[in-house]
Protein backbone atom coordinates (compact mmCIF):
# COMPACT_ATOMS: atom_id res chain seq x y z
CA UNK A 1 0.00 0.00 0.00
CA UNK A 2 1.43 3.35 -1.05
CA UNK A 3 2.83 5.49 1.92
CA UNK A 4 3.31 9.13 2.79
CA UNK A 5 6.23 10.13 4.63
CA UNK A 6 6.32 13.38 6.72
CA UNK A 7 8.63 14.73 9.23
CA UNK A 8 8.45 17.45 12.20
CA UNK A 9 11.84 19.44 11.99
CA UNK A 10 10.33 22.03 14.91
CA UNK A 11 7.93 22.00 17.82
CA UNK A 12 7.39 25.92 18.53
CA UNK A 13 8.93 29.29 18.34
CA UNK A 14 12.74 28.71 19.47
CA UNK A 15 13.29 24.98 19.05
CA UNK A 16 16.29 23.46 18.47
CA UNK A 17 17.57 24.42 15.13
CA UNK A 18 20.00 20.91 14.59
CA UNK A 19 17.68 18.72 14.42
CA UNK A 20 16.27 18.98 10.48
CA UNK A 21 19.55 17.62 9.30
CA UNK A 22 18.93 13.60 10.40
CA UNK A 23 14.84 14.43 9.84
CA UNK A 24 15.84 15.26 6.08
CA UNK A 25 18.82 12.57 5.76
CA UNK A 26 16.25 10.31 6.94
CA UNK A 27 13.52 11.35 4.59
CA UNK A 28 15.68 11.50 1.95
CA UNK A 29 17.23 7.61 2.62
CA UNK A 30 13.38 6.39 2.72
CA UNK A 31 11.91 8.15 -0.07
CA UNK A 32 9.97 11.07 2.35
CA UNK A 33 7.83 13.46 0.44
CA UNK A 34 7.19 16.63 3.07
CA UNK A 35 8.88 18.57 6.45
CA UNK A 36 7.04 20.68 8.60
CA UNK A 37 8.00 23.32 10.69
CA UNK A 38 5.13 24.09 13.76
CA UNK A 39 6.81 27.30 14.91
CA UNK A 40 3.10 29.05 16.16
CA UNK A 41 2.18 28.80 19.42
CA UNK A 42 -1.20 31.30 20.57
CA UNK A 43 1.28 34.08 22.29
CA UNK A 44 3.66 33.92 19.53
CA UNK A 45 1.27 35.09 16.87
CA UNK A 46 0.63 38.22 19.06
CA UNK A 47 4.22 38.77 19.80
CA UNK A 48 5.03 38.51 15.77
CA UNK A 49 2.06 40.96 15.04
CA UNK A 50 3.77 43.76 17.28
CA UNK A 51 6.97 43.07 16.09
CA UNK A 52 5.11 43.96 12.63
CA UNK A 53 3.66 47.38 14.07
CA UNK A 54 7.30 47.91 14.62
CA UNK A 55 8.38 47.04 11.22
CA UNK A 56 6.25 45.94 8.58
CA UNK A 57 9.37 43.62 7.03
CA UNK A 58 9.07 41.85 10.30
CA UNK A 59 6.81 39.89 12.40
CA UNK A 60 7.75 36.06 10.96
CA UNK A 61 9.57 33.44 12.61
CA UNK A 62 13.07 35.21 14.16
CA UNK A 63 15.15 31.60 13.17
CA UNK A 64 13.61 31.08 9.70
CA UNK A 65 17.00 31.27 7.76
CA UNK A 66 18.06 29.37 10.75
CA UNK A 67 16.02 26.36 10.62
CA UNK A 68 15.74 26.44 6.20
CA UNK A 69 19.59 26.91 5.83
CA UNK A 70 21.02 23.41 6.92
CA UNK A 71 17.85 21.75 4.48
CA UNK A 72 16.80 23.87 1.68
CA UNK A 73 18.80 22.93 -0.76
CA UNK A 74 18.01 19.03 -0.10
CA UNK A 75 14.79 19.80 0.14
CA UNK A 76 14.85 20.96 -3.23
CA UNK A 77 16.99 18.52 -4.63
CA UNK A 78 15.10 15.74 -3.91
CA UNK A 79 11.41 17.34 -3.81
CA UNK A 80 10.64 17.20 -0.66
CA UNK A 81 8.15 19.64 0.27
CA UNK A 82 8.07 22.52 3.16
CA UNK A 83 5.04 23.55 4.62
CA UNK A 84 5.22 25.83 8.08
CA UNK A 85 3.80 28.93 9.88
CA UNK A 86 6.31 30.40 10.50
CA UNK A 87 4.85 33.18 8.40
CA UNK A 88 3.20 33.89 11.87
CA UNK A 89 2.22 37.60 11.47
CA UNK A 90 3.64 38.46 8.08
CA UNK A 91 3.53 35.20 5.67
CA UNK A 92 4.97 37.42 2.91
CA UNK A 93 7.62 38.69 4.38
CA UNK A 94 8.79 35.63 5.29
CA UNK A 95 8.20 33.86 2.02
CA UNK A 96 10.61 36.72 0.77
CA UNK A 97 12.88 35.97 3.31
CA UNK A 98 13.04 32.24 1.92
CA UNK A 99 13.31 33.34 -2.08
CA UNK A 100 16.49 35.54 -0.69
CA UNK A 101 17.91 32.53 1.10
CA UNK A 102 17.91 30.44 -2.09
CA UNK A 103 19.35 33.02 -3.45
CA UNK A 104 22.14 33.65 -0.77
CA UNK A 105 23.09 29.56 -1.62
CA UNK A 106 22.79 29.58 -5.45
CA UNK A 107 19.53 27.68 -5.47
CA UNK A 108 16.94 28.30 -7.94
CA UNK A 109 14.55 30.52 -6.72
CA UNK A 110 11.76 27.80 -4.76
CA UNK A 111 7.82 28.41 -5.80
CA UNK A 112 6.49 29.34 -2.83
CA UNK A 113 2.81 30.02 -1.97
CA UNK A 114 1.27 31.93 0.45
CA UNK A 115 -1.65 31.36 2.63
CA UNK A 116 -4.17 34.01 4.26
CA UNK A 117 -7.45 34.47 5.54
CA UNK A 118 -5.97 33.74 9.11
CA UNK A 119 -6.16 37.75 9.78
CA UNK A 120 -9.38 38.97 10.99
CA UNK A 121 -9.98 42.77 9.70
CA UNK A 122 -13.05 43.06 7.98
CA UNK A 123 -16.30 45.20 9.57
CA UNK A 124 -18.55 41.90 9.24
CA UNK A 125 -16.13 40.17 11.22
CA UNK A 126 -15.57 42.63 13.49
CA UNK A 127 -19.48 43.44 14.22
CA UNK A 128 -19.76 39.75 14.98
CA UNK A 129 -17.13 39.25 17.06
CA UNK A 130 -18.07 42.39 18.78
CA UNK A 131 -21.89 41.03 19.28
CA UNK A 132 -20.42 37.94 20.60
CA UNK A 133 -18.18 39.39 23.36
CA UNK A 134 -19.90 42.94 24.12
CA UNK A 135 -18.18 43.09 27.32
CA UNK A 136 -14.76 41.57 26.89
CA UNK A 137 -13.46 42.98 23.08
CA UNK A 138 -12.13 46.42 23.50
CA UNK A 139 -11.13 47.53 19.51
CA UNK A 140 -8.87 50.13 21.04
CA UNK A 141 -6.69 47.20 22.75
CA UNK A 142 -6.95 44.54 20.03
CA UNK A 143 -3.65 43.64 19.05
CA UNK A 144 -4.52 40.88 16.41
CA UNK A 145 -7.36 38.39 15.65
CA UNK A 146 -6.62 35.75 13.98
CA UNK A 147 -8.97 32.51 13.02
CA UNK A 148 -7.99 29.49 12.80
CA UNK A 149 -7.56 27.74 9.11
CA UNK A 150 -7.51 24.86 8.04
CA UNK A 151 -5.37 21.99 5.37
CA UNK A 152 -7.54 22.53 2.22
CA UNK A 153 -5.63 25.55 0.78
CA UNK A 154 -2.56 23.68 1.78
CA UNK A 155 -3.13 21.22 -0.39
CA UNK A 156 -4.58 23.17 -3.31
CA UNK A 157 -1.27 25.07 -2.97
CA UNK A 158 0.68 21.66 -3.26
CA UNK A 159 -1.39 20.36 -6.13
CA UNK A 160 -0.68 23.91 -7.98
CA UNK A 161 3.50 22.91 -7.50
CA UNK A 162 4.34 24.41 -4.73
CA UNK A 163 7.57 23.62 -2.79
CA UNK A 164 7.34 25.70 -0.10
CA UNK A 165 4.35 26.58 2.17
CA UNK A 166 3.99 29.55 3.93
CA UNK A 167 1.33 29.96 6.62
CA UNK A 168 0.21 31.87 9.59
CA UNK A 169 -2.34 31.08 11.96
CA UNK A 170 -3.69 27.34 10.72
CA UNK A 171 -4.17 24.34 13.22
CA UNK A 172 -1.40 22.81 14.08
CA UNK A 173 -2.15 19.44 12.86
CA UNK A 174 -3.16 20.47 9.17
CA UNK A 175 0.40 21.11 8.77
CA UNK A 176 0.10 17.66 7.74
CA UNK A 177 -3.52 17.33 6.50
CA UNK A 178 -2.74 19.35 3.68
CA UNK A 179 -0.02 17.28 2.38
CA UNK A 180 -1.51 14.05 2.68
CA UNK A 181 -4.57 15.39 0.80
CA UNK A 182 -2.47 17.17 -1.63
CA UNK A 183 -0.08 13.41 -1.86
CA UNK A 184 -3.29 11.36 -2.48
CA UNK A 185 -5.97 13.25 -3.84
CA UNK A 186 -8.44 12.90 -0.60
CA UNK A 187 -11.56 15.11 -1.03
CA UNK A 188 -11.60 17.68 2.12
CA UNK A 189 -15.31 15.72 2.60
CA UNK A 190 -13.65 12.11 3.77
CA UNK A 191 -14.03 12.27 7.40
CA UNK A 192 -11.85 9.24 8.12
CA UNK A 193 -9.29 9.52 6.44
CA UNK A 194 -8.76 13.36 7.13
CA UNK A 195 -9.01 12.35 11.06
CA UNK A 196 -6.40 9.84 10.56
CA UNK A 197 -3.72 12.54 8.95
CA UNK A 198 -5.18 14.94 11.78
CA UNK A 199 -4.46 12.71 14.50
CA UNK A 200 -1.25 12.53 12.77
CA UNK A 201 -0.16 16.17 12.87
CA UNK A 202 -0.97 15.64 16.11
CA UNK A 203 1.51 13.54 16.84
CA UNK A 204 3.96 15.53 14.99
CA UNK A 205 3.15 19.03 16.10
CA UNK A 206 5.05 19.26 18.86
CA UNK A 207 8.31 18.01 17.85
CA UNK A 208 10.22 15.89 20.00
CA UNK A 209 7.72 15.83 22.56
CA UNK A 210 6.75 12.36 21.13
CA UNK A 211 10.27 11.04 20.90
CA UNK A 212 10.72 11.47 24.37
CA UNK A 213 11.47 14.91 25.25
CA UNK A 214 8.32 15.77 27.29
CA UNK A 215 7.80 12.01 28.74
CA UNK A 216 11.26 11.63 30.45
CA UNK A 217 10.80 11.43 34.10
CA UNK A 218 14.47 10.37 35.56
CA UNK A 219 13.85 7.08 37.28
CA UNK A 220 10.26 6.63 35.84
CA UNK A 221 10.19 7.34 32.38
CA UNK A 222 13.99 6.91 31.06
CA UNK A 223 14.99 7.80 27.57
CA UNK A 224 18.11 7.39 26.17
CA UNK A 225 20.63 9.99 24.62
CA UNK A 226 18.48 13.08 25.51
CA UNK A 227 21.12 15.45 24.40
CA UNK A 228 20.32 14.49 20.64
CA UNK A 229 16.76 14.10 20.59
CA UNK A 230 15.51 12.76 17.31
CA UNK A 231 12.29 14.64 15.39
CA UNK A 232 9.30 13.13 14.40
CA UNK A 233 9.13 11.48 11.16
CA UNK A 234 4.83 9.88 10.03
CA UNK A 235 4.05 7.70 7.45
CA UNK A 236 0.72 7.85 6.77
CA UNK A 237 -0.98 5.16 4.14
CA UNK A 238 -3.80 5.88 1.59
CA UNK A 239 -6.99 4.01 4.20
CA UNK A 240 -5.31 6.63 7.05
CA UNK A 241 -2.87 4.26 9.00
CA UNK A 242 -0.29 5.98 10.70
CA UNK A 243 3.26 4.62 12.04
CA UNK A 244 5.08 6.96 14.14
CA UNK A 245 8.73 7.00 14.15
CA UNK A 246 11.93 9.37 14.66
CA UNK A 247 14.83 10.08 12.30
CA UNK A 248 17.59 7.45 12.16
CA UNK A 249 21.10 7.45 14.59
CA UNK A 250 19.21 9.54 17.07
CA UNK A 251 18.28 9.93 20.62
CA UNK A 252 15.16 9.59 22.54
CA UNK A 253 12.72 7.23 21.46
CA UNK A 254 9.35 6.29 20.25
CA UNK A 255 7.03 4.22 22.11
CA UNK A 256 3.13 3.05 23.12
CA UNK A 257 3.83 5.67 26.11
CA UNK A 258 5.14 8.44 24.16
CA UNK A 259 2.79 8.20 21.61
CA UNK A 260 -0.26 7.76 24.34
CA UNK A 261 1.01 11.28 25.92
CA UNK A 262 1.16 12.95 23.15
CA UNK A 263 -2.35 11.84 21.64
CA UNK A 264 -4.01 13.03 24.95
CA UNK A 265 -2.18 16.01 24.88
CA UNK A 266 -4.57 19.03 24.45
CA UNK A 267 -7.51 17.09 23.54
CA UNK A 268 -9.91 18.06 25.98
CA UNK A 269 -12.92 15.51 24.31
CA UNK A 270 -11.51 12.46 23.39
CA UNK A 271 -14.63 11.67 21.30
CA UNK A 272 -14.36 14.82 19.58
CA UNK A 273 -11.14 16.60 18.88
CA UNK A 274 -11.95 19.94 16.64
CA UNK A 275 -9.93 20.80 14.24
CA UNK A 276 -10.95 23.17 11.14
CA UNK A 277 -10.64 19.97 8.68
CA UNK A 278 -12.64 17.10 10.83
CA UNK A 279 -13.89 16.22 14.29
CA UNK A 280 -11.81 13.41 14.98
CA UNK A 281 -12.58 10.75 17.40
CA UNK A 282 -9.94 9.06 18.91
CA UNK A 283 -11.87 6.88 21.52
CA UNK A 284 -11.65 3.75 19.89
CA UNK A 285 -7.72 4.38 19.26
CA UNK A 286 -5.02 1.31 18.91
CA UNK A 287 -1.55 1.83 19.60
CA UNK A 288 0.96 -0.98 19.33
CA UNK A 289 4.56 -1.14 19.35
CA UNK A 290 5.79 -3.14 15.89
CA UNK A 291 9.31 -2.32 15.99
CA UNK A 292 12.21 -0.89 17.73
CA UNK A 293 10.74 2.97 17.69
CA UNK A 294 7.94 2.41 15.70
CA UNK A 295 4.60 2.90 16.94
CA UNK A 296 1.15 2.01 14.92
CA UNK A 297 -1.63 3.84 15.64
CA UNK A 298 -5.56 2.85 13.88
CA UNK A 299 -8.97 2.92 14.97
CA UNK A 300 -8.95 6.67 14.27
CA UNK A 301 -12.69 7.68 13.21
CA UNK A 302 -13.80 10.99 11.62
CA UNK A 303 -16.91 12.89 11.57
CA UNK A 304 -18.06 15.99 9.35
CA UNK A 305 -15.83 19.24 10.19
CA UNK A 306 -17.00 22.36 12.32
CA UNK A 307 -19.18 24.81 11.37
CA UNK A 308 -17.39 27.30 13.23
CA UNK A 309 -13.64 28.33 13.21
CA UNK A 310 -11.82 29.53 16.77
CA UNK A 311 -10.83 32.53 16.93
CA UNK A 312 -7.58 34.00 18.96
CA UNK A 313 -8.63 37.66 19.93
CA UNK A 314 -5.10 39.23 21.46
CA UNK A 315 -5.43 42.58 23.33
CA UNK A 316 -2.77 44.72 25.31
CA UNK A 317 -3.22 44.05 28.80
CA UNK A 318 -1.03 46.74 30.27
CA UNK A 319 2.44 46.44 31.84
CA UNK A 320 3.78 43.33 33.94
CA UNK A 321 6.59 44.37 36.26
CA UNK A 322 8.55 41.16 37.68
CA UNK A 323 11.07 41.75 40.21
CA UNK A 324 13.55 39.07 41.61
CA UNK A 325 15.62 38.20 45.11
CA UNK A 326 17.74 35.76 47.01
CA UNK A 327 18.12 34.72 50.19
CA UNK A 328 19.94 32.12 51.15
CA UNK A 329 21.26 30.55 54.80
CA UNK A 330 19.68 30.83 58.43
CA UNK A 331 15.95 31.61 58.62
CA UNK A 332 16.06 32.71 54.55
CA UNK A 333 12.49 31.73 53.96
CA UNK A 334 11.78 34.00 56.81
CA UNK A 335 13.78 36.63 55.31
CA UNK A 336 12.18 36.03 52.35
CA UNK A 337 8.81 36.77 53.85
CA UNK A 338 9.36 39.86 55.56
CA UNK A 339 10.87 41.16 52.58
CA UNK A 340 7.34 40.68 50.20
CA UNK A 341 6.02 41.86 53.42
CA UNK A 342 7.57 45.38 53.46
CA UNK A 343 6.89 45.74 49.48
CA UNK A 344 3.33 45.13 50.33
CA UNK A 345 3.05 47.44 53.10
CA UNK A 346 5.07 50.22 51.48
CA UNK A 347 3.19 49.39 47.66
CA UNK A 348 -0.24 48.94 49.61
CA UNK A 349 -3.76 49.09 46.93
CA UNK A 350 -1.81 50.95 44.08
CA UNK A 351 -0.91 47.12 42.78
CA UNK A 352 -2.16 44.23 43.47
CA UNK A 353 0.69 41.29 43.84
CA UNK A 354 1.56 38.42 42.60
CA UNK A 355 4.06 36.84 45.47
CA UNK A 356 5.85 33.86 44.80
CA UNK A 357 8.75 31.93 46.96
CA UNK A 358 10.92 29.92 44.43
CA UNK A 359 12.17 26.88 46.51
CA UNK A 360 9.23 26.47 48.45
CA UNK A 361 6.35 27.78 47.31
CA UNK A 362 5.35 29.17 43.40
CA UNK A 363 3.73 27.01 40.86
CA UNK A 364 1.60 25.25 43.79
CA UNK A 365 0.79 29.06 44.88
CA UNK A 366 -1.89 31.16 44.14
CA UNK A 367 -2.26 34.83 42.71
CA UNK A 368 -3.91 35.67 45.80
CA UNK A 369 -1.25 34.57 48.20
CA UNK A 370 -3.84 32.53 50.34
CA UNK A 371 -1.20 29.81 50.59
CA UNK A 372 1.51 32.20 51.81
CA UNK A 373 -0.54 33.27 54.84
CA UNK A 374 -1.89 29.77 55.32
CA UNK A 375 1.72 28.17 55.58
CA UNK A 376 4.17 28.86 58.11
CA UNK A 377 7.77 29.52 57.05
CA UNK A 378 10.09 26.15 56.72
CA UNK A 379 13.41 25.58 57.46
CA UNK A 380 14.64 25.86 53.81
CA UNK A 381 17.86 27.70 53.46
CA UNK A 382 17.65 28.58 49.34
CA UNK A 383 14.86 30.82 48.78
CA UNK A 384 14.03 32.81 45.45
CA UNK A 385 11.74 35.25 46.42
CA UNK A 386 9.72 36.52 43.00
CA UNK A 387 6.65 39.19 42.84
CA UNK A 388 5.00 40.40 39.84
CA UNK A 389 2.34 42.86 39.60
CA UNK A 390 -0.18 44.11 36.81
CA UNK A 391 -1.32 48.07 35.76
CA UNK A 392 -2.09 49.97 32.72
CA UNK A 393 0.06 52.77 33.83
CA UNK A 394 3.38 52.07 33.35
CA UNK A 395 4.82 54.61 36.17
CA UNK A 396 2.86 52.65 38.59
CA UNK A 397 3.91 49.25 38.30
CA UNK A 398 7.54 50.39 37.70
CA UNK A 399 7.25 51.29 41.63
CA UNK A 400 7.56 47.50 42.64
CA UNK A 401 11.03 47.02 40.54
CA UNK A 402 12.09 50.36 42.37
CA UNK A 403 10.90 48.80 45.44
CA UNK A 404 12.72 45.36 45.47
CA UNK A 405 15.97 47.12 44.27
CA UNK A 406 15.96 49.84 47.63
CA UNK A 407 16.22 46.04 49.41
CA UNK A 408 19.65 45.92 49.21
CA UNK A 409 20.21 48.08 51.50
CA UNK A 410 16.80 48.50 53.30
CA UNK A 411 16.63 44.76 54.57
CA UNK A 412 15.77 42.24 55.71
CA UNK A 413 19.67 40.63 55.85
CA UNK A 414 21.53 39.01 53.15
CA UNK A 415 19.38 39.84 50.11
CA UNK A 416 21.16 39.72 46.96
CA UNK A 417 20.99 38.97 43.00
CA UNK A 418 18.10 41.26 42.29
CA UNK A 419 16.86 40.78 38.94
CA UNK A 420 13.59 43.45 37.38
CA UNK A 421 12.23 43.79 34.72
CA UNK A 422 8.95 45.23 32.86
CA UNK A 423 7.18 44.14 29.79
CA UNK A 424 3.76 44.65 27.81
CA UNK A 425 1.14 42.25 29.04
CA UNK A 426 -0.97 40.52 26.46
CA UNK A 427 -4.30 38.79 27.15
CA UNK A 428 -6.62 36.99 24.80
CA UNK A 429 -10.11 35.66 24.69
CA UNK A 430 -11.20 33.20 21.83
CA UNK A 431 -14.78 32.69 20.59
CA UNK A 432 -16.12 30.96 17.57
CA UNK A 433 -16.96 32.44 14.07
CA UNK A 434 -18.73 31.27 10.95
CA UNK A 435 -16.78 29.68 8.70
CA UNK A 436 -18.15 32.74 5.81
CA UNK A 437 -16.69 35.42 7.82
CA UNK A 438 -13.14 33.76 7.63
CA UNK A 439 -12.20 32.61 3.99
CA UNK A 440 -9.00 31.88 3.69
CA UNK A 441 -6.55 32.17 0.45
CA UNK A 442 -3.66 31.40 -1.05
CA UNK A 443 -1.33 32.74 -3.74
CA UNK A 444 2.29 32.27 -5.14
CA UNK A 445 4.80 34.47 -4.03
CA UNK A 446 4.95 37.36 -7.14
Amino acid sequence: METFKIGCAAGFSGDRIDGVGPVVKTLIDTGGHALIFETLAERTLALAQMARNQDPDAGYEPLLADMLRPCLADCMDHGIQIVSNFGQANPPAAARRIRELAAELGLQAPRIAVLGGDQLDSPDALDYLCGVLPEQLSMERVVCINAYQGAEEIAQALRAGAQIVVAGRVADPSLVVGPAMAHFGWSPSDWRVLASATMAGHLLECGTQVTGGYYAIPGLKEVPDMHRLGFPIAQIDEEGGILIGKAHNTGGCVNARTVKEQLLYEVHDPSAYLTPDVTADISNIRVAEVAPDQVRVSGVRGHARPDMLKVNIFLRGGWLAEAEISYAGLQAEARARLAADIIRKRIGSALRLRIDLIGAMSILADDAGDMLADHPPSDRRDIRLRIAAVHDDRAIAQTLLQEMNALYTCGPAGGGGVRTSIKPRLNNVSALIPRELAPAAWSFLA
